[in-house]
């Protein structure tokens, strides 16, 4: 998991509980970290490929969460 999170279900409260200014920085910083390792897998030099997966699966639950916080901003 990215950030400390011990566990999907720590990371899920985590970016539930956060701004929105800090799910997009977070979003931006795991993205980064996600293109980087790809360089690295590339060249081998990766030891954990499925840290690429769970790169892919955090920016994915934060774009649901922002979503989400999109969707209940329009609705009041």
């Amino acid at each position: 998991m990215p950030d400390n999170a011990t566990s999907t279900r720590d990371f899920m409260e985590q970016i539930k509980q956060a701004p929105e200014a800090e799910l997009v920085a977070r979003k931006r910083q795991i993205s980064e970290s996600l293109f980087n390792l790809r360089f690295r897998l590339a060249s081998g030099q990766v030891e954990d490929p499925k840290r690429l997966r769970k790169y892919k699966k955090a920016i994915a639950r934060i774009n649901t969460v922002l979503r989400a916080h999109e969707l209940a901003g329009r609705g009041e």
